[in-house]
């Protein structure tokens, strides 16, 4: 696909995510609940939120910068790669926390479950170096808002309403997110969005456009098109034309609302009207829909199982490092975990209400052998730990090789260390070192009836 440069970058602005779809089949319930089981098949990956509409942008312009927040950790840096593939430039802006990750587990075509881990935040303080200039020199911005911070930075809120006295400013807004700065010259909300913000009816984007002192607000109907509230309360609606709205029919739109808004940026910097700008970003927007969506721009993930997170304890380590600096407190519990059950929930649970982020350390598949004998585990640490860090109480995974931890927590070094069972903290080998670097050990009570090595057992002896 050609590329045509702008008079300057066009410049996305906002909270940056990471998408991962896990495609599969579902042909049966599961025997512990009447849930799906979703057998998987492939793993797909991209950028998310502002990524998402930098991605978009780069795929018709070769200038396309975006300004965000990534974080330093696995995902983060997974992120950073596609968003570099892609074409486009960062300028990072300092976070704090995990990178906030989106995984939507779909079978045969439907969404199933969506699973949102991740708490990365923006910090607020002078703009980085470059981000102004960039700001400033913009042939146009579009401000991606996912409510995640970004655009309530209010160092980076000055240089927009700074730079949309002069250049054009499309702002897509979110319930969570911050209002758009007086100026812009559209802002899209859709129809949702724009009665979230000030009730039904059909005015609602006179009565915005008003509020936040903006030029238009363009309020999108889905597949009625789109609906245009200029100045002097004139009105524009604008369908999406017939030839393009059969091929859109129920398609994924995962990603349009970003398409729409890179299309109305691309418009106006090119020199286009208001009505114009949104006429040309409805036909795109349908187009994307028709084409597949977000699976256009997706790439296979490169991990089993669709997770960009192949080893996860540098994560864990850089994790605890992070929070011991910001003066949190850190919990650790362990085990094998070679078949999750009520029991674990539990202690996991517990485990997370003592502090600020609970790190699971798992016996290697070597280290489970050593301990139960040549036919465990019967899951791969890999799998353990992808079922362990999709709990909403887990929030990294680490394996370690010995029969006991000692080794790994020295290097790890949590507040608190979690043990489940029957023991008391001095019949534990881990406590010394424990003690020793200053932590505390506590005892959770195992819940009567539950056993992995049991449970096993009992299934292996019913084939």
């Amino acid at each position: 696909m050609s590329t045509r440069p702008l008079v300057g970058p066009l410049v996305v602005v906002g909270d940056a995510l990471l998408d991962v779809d896990i495609d599969g089949s579902a042909t049966r319930l599961s025997p512990e609940a009447p849930v799906p089981v979703v057998d998987v098949e492939a793993g797909w990956h991209r950028p998310g939120g502002a990524g998402l509409a930098a991605a978009l942008a780069a795929r018709t312009h070769g200038n396309v910068v975006l300004v965000t927040g990534i974080a330093d950790d696995a995902a983060g840096r997974h992120l950073a790669g596609l968003l570099a593939s892609a074409g486009v430039r960062v300028l990072a802006l300092p976070m704090r926390g995990s990178t906030v990750t989106k995984t939507r587990v779909r079978a045969g075509g439907q969404s199933v479950v969506r699973i949102d881990r991740g708490d990365a935040v923006p910090l607020a303080g002078p703009l980085p170096r470059g981000v102004a200039d960039a700001l400033s020199e913009a042939g146009a911005i579009c401000v991606a808002d996912y409510g995640r911070g970004v655009a309530a930075l209010p160092a980076l809120r000055d240089a927009l309403s700074d730079a949309a006295r002069t250049i054009p400013v499309v702002w897509d807004p979110h319930p969570r997110g911050a209002d758009p700065v007086p100026g812009c010259r559209v802002v899209t909300p859709n129809e949702a969005e724009a009665q979230h913000f000030c009730g039904a009816g059909r005015n609602t984007g006179e009565v915005l456009r008003a509020r936040w002192g903006v030029d238009a607000v363009c309020v999108t109907l889905g597949a009625r098109g789109a609906r245009v509230f200029g100045p002097d309360g004139a009105r524009t609606h604008v369908g999406i034309p017939e030839r393009v709205a059969a091929g859109a029919v129920r398609k994924d739109a995962c990603g349009a609302g970003d398409r729409f808004a890179v299309a109305i940026t691309d418009a106006l910097a090119g020199g286009a009207d208001t009505v114009a700008a949104v006429t040309a970003a409805v036909d795109a927007a349908a187009r994307f829909v028709a084409a597949g969506g977000a699976a256009g721009v997706s790439t296979p993930a490169p991990a089993a199982h669709g997770s960009p997170l192949a080893d996860p304890e540098p994560d864990a380590m850089a994790l605890a490092e992070r929070l011991r600096g910001e003066g949190r407190t850190v919990v650790a519990t362990g085990g094998c975990f070679d078949l999750l059950h009520t029991g674990h929930i539990r202690l996991l649970r517990t485990a997370r209400e003592l502090g600020d982020a609970l790190i699971v350390v798992i016996n290697s598949d070597d280290s489970v052998r050593t301990l139960k004998g040549p036919s465990r585990p019967v899951m791969t640490a890999d799998d353990r730990a992808r079922v362990l860090t999709a709990l909403a109480c887990v929030d990294a995974v680490a394996v370690f090789d010995e029969p006991t931890p000692e080794r790994i927590l020295d290097r790890l070094r949590p507040d608190i260390w979690v043990k489940g069972g029957d023991y008391t903290a001095d019949t534990l080998p881990e406590t010394d070192v424990v003690a020793r670097y200053g932590g505390d050990v506590v005892i959770v009570p195992t819940v009567a009836g539950y056993s992995s090595s049991a449970l096993i057992a009992a299934a292996r002896s019913t084939q």
